[in-house]
């Protein structure tokens, strides 16, 4: 993070790729997700005082909250979690513990930390890996028995003085090599000597005793990784070798001491359904769910030091993003210090059949382009007139006024019921190579969609 280039312009330009509209709300991630570039500049002990403004999302669903978090993660390649706040409940009742969050997003960073170091060292993985295989293909001489007694002295005498000779490859060796490298022996099947998986154990334990849950857990993994002779072909065995040499290069403890510093810097958690635990439950006993949970998550976001398999991490400087449609209860109903970390605030706007037609046509990788790759695979060519994307616009910005807003998952519902027969046919004699959609199509193959008042066995 702290050698990110990116300006917030450009970062709102960046997300204009994938999101359509929600202006303000890419200009508060973006002005978060600057500060922090700013911030790691910022000489010390300043630094450490200035920590992140926590974004509240507010507006409908399917309309951009949860993609606009992760795509900023992935933009600058932060450890990212999205978490459903209703799974959570007061600590000492049944259900998850809010620390879990932390330690996701540590899980997360670790895994995103390995990958990183595996493919820095996967050059010197293969060429180990390679070596493996030729002393399988061709085991090495004999080793000469070592002499004991006088001769051994004098060996040893005569070695001080004496230059080893360098060793030489032989030629057939050599051969052998090049054509491993280019892949002429991927198909012969030889017996390798591998490592068997970790056991794989999930042990559930008491809440507040997820640390001796985690140390069982790691007990159980340690059980295994016996090494194991197996039979399988030369590409398989270049794979699995390289793995198994590319962890022998990894520095396990450094990893963890930059995952750690990497979640505690660069961490973002986006808090989905915090509008769920607003409010109260009008006095019926205990409110474990609701307030327990935003008290249970205050010390979170304000700060605090959670215990991980892989050591404490400090939350301080993590940035967390709440979301919620706030239908039924309102921003002011949180309790006013969890209000109070949530500084900026920004409203979502709820989509129009202009921004129905800018996803489906401008974005990367959108609907239409999806699903003319997927038919092209059964060799049909798929086409839409402008005329046939605005119906499909339309239709899907009208189901979403008769019945539940759904946003932009509005189009999965409609473009799926418009490619149904298409999808079914294609690879078949009846279906044709070329399929052109213009809007009289969409509008007879959509028009139980559009038109009938009992819409709900369409939503998904």
């Amino acid at each position: 993070m702290s050698d990110n280039p990116l300006t917030c312009r450009a970062i709102v330009a960046e997300l204009d790729k994938y999101i359509v509209g929600q202006h303000a709300a890419k200009r508060a991630v973006a002005l978060a997700l600057r500060s922090r570039w700013r911030r790691a500049r910022v000489p010390e002990p300043l630094r450490h005082e200035i920590t992140p403004k926590n974004i509240l999302m507010i507006g409908p669903t399917g309309v951009g909250k949860t993609e606009i978090a992760r795509r900023l993660a992935r933009l600058v390649q932060a450890p990212f979690v999205k978490i459903e706040a209703t799974k959570f409940t007061e600590v000492g009742y049944v259900g998850k513990d809010v620390d879990t969050i932390i330690r996701d997003l540590v899980e997360v960073a670790v895994k995103e930390e390995r990958e990183r170091a595996i493919a820095a060292v996967r050059e010197k993985a293969q060429a180990a890996a390679i070596e493996r295989i030729l002393d399988i293909l061709l085991p090495p001489p004999r080793k000469e028995p070592e002499p004991t007694g006088l001769a051994a002295l004098f060996a040893n005498a005569a070695d001080e003085t004496a230059v080893p000779p360098p060793r030489e490859e032989s030629a057939t060796r050599a051969k052998f090599r090049e054509k491993l490298l280019q892949g002429a022996l991927d198909d012969k099947e030889i017996e390798v000597e591998v490592r068997e998986a970790a056991l794989a154990a999930h042990v559930m334990g008491p809440p507040g005793m997820e640390e001796i849950t985690e140390q069982l857990q790691g007990l159980f993994q340690a059980i295994g990784g016996k090494k194991k002779r197996r039979k399988m072909t030369i590409a398989q065995a270049k794979a699995v070798l390289t793995e198994e040499e590319a962890a022998k290069l990894l520095d396990e403890e450094e990893i963890k001491r930059r995952a750690i510093a990497n979640a505690e810097q660069n961490g973002i958690v986006f808090l989905d359904e915090i509008d769920k635990v607003a409010g109260s439950d009008g006095g019926r006993g205990p409110d474990v769910s609701r307030q327990g949970v935003q008290r249970d998550l205050l010390p979170l976001v304000e700060g605090t030091s959670v215990t991980t398999k892989y050591g404490t991490v400090r939350t301080d400087h993590i940035l967390f993003i709440a979301s919620g449609a706030f239908h039924l209860s309102k921003p002011s109903d949180l309790i006013p210090e969890l209000q109070g970390r949530f500084p900026i605030r920004v409203e979502l706007d709820p989509l129009t059949v202009d921004d129905f037609v800018h996803i489906l046509t401008r974005t990367e990788a959108n609907l239409i382009t999806q699903y003319q790759a997927l038919l092209a695979t059964e060799g049909v060519t798929l086409t839409f007139t402008d005329a046939a994307v605005r119906r499909l616009a339309e239709i899907a910005w009208q189901v979403n006024e008769r019945v539940e807003n759904i946003g932009a998952r509005r189009l999965y519902t409609v473009m799926e019921k418009l490619l149904e027969e298409i999808a079914f046919l294609a690879g078949t004699p009846e279906c044709p190579n070329a399929v052109t959609i213009d809007a009289p199509d969409v509008d007879q193959r959509l028009s139980d969609l559009a038109q009938s008042e009992d819409l709900a066995r369409y939503v998904l």
